[in-house]
């Protein structure tokens, strides 16, 4: 497999996931009353409305080519008026959780897929079970790294929807240092020997892929 081949396995399941889980935002967003990210162009299919270039292609192409062991990355965040939802504590986190939502449902159909192929891929392209199951792989990794409930990610805003004013307004409160909690998780973390990646998605994602896998495993037997 050529190294083009390798970067498109990657890089077209990440388009596709960072579109999805953006678009998907955005579409709830307007349902629930806040049309601020139709406005702005942002409730669309069309990648290059969402696509950070820094965080979306410069960062795990970086990480791909290193051989760091995990990949991250993000989008251009969708904007979002919360107080413009019709029941903004409410409505808000079903706008939060459909991007999570929306890589479950990519990874659930990649890894269906996959299970087609299993038993009528004869002749398809080697290149294409890589593919599906990169997909698998990225997307559960961008919804649990999203449902944890750590500022800006869309957990904490599931978070302040379930959680009652005493504990909500401190954390939503706290959304305004969100990249240094980033920082802190993802780069610092790591420089110290710190594996907060592993622990918090790696293993998570990990057990939930051999559970798939030993689902395709007894679906070709």
């Amino acid at each position: 497999m050529d190294q083009l081949t390798r970067i498109a396995i990657y890089a077209i399941p990440v388009i596709i996931a960072i579109t999805l889980h953006e678009a998907a935002h955005g579409y709830v967003a307007r349902h629930y009353g806040d049309d601020t990210a139709e406005k702005a162009g942002r409730v669309t299919l069309n990648p290059l409305k969402h696509i950070d270039l820094f965080g979306t292609i410069l960062l795990p192409a970086f990480l791909l080519f290193t051989k760091a062991g995990f990949l991250f990355g993000w989008a251009k965040p969708v904007p979002v008026n919360f107080s413009a939802l019709r029941h903004p504590k409410r409505d808000m986190i079903w706008v939060a959780a459909a991007g999570p939502a929306m890589n479950i449902l990519l990874a659930l159909l990649s890894a269906i897929g996959l299970a087609v192929l299993l038993f009528a891929g004869k002749g398809a392209p080697g290149w294409l079970p890589a593919l599906l199951w990169s997909s698998v792989e990225i997307n559960l990794v961008l919804a649990v790294l999203n449902l944890w409930p750590i500022p800006p990610l869309d957990g904490s805003k599931i978070a302040v929807g379930l959680l009652p004013p005493a504990l909500a307004v401190p954390l939503w409160r706290a959304s305004r240092y969100g990249m240094v909690f980033l920082v802190a998780i993802f780069i610092a973390a790591p420089l110290l020997g710190i594996d907060v990646f592993g622990w918090m998605i790696g293993k998570p994602v990990a057990f939930i892929e051999r559970g798939i896998l030993s689902v395709l495993r007894t679906g070709a037997t």
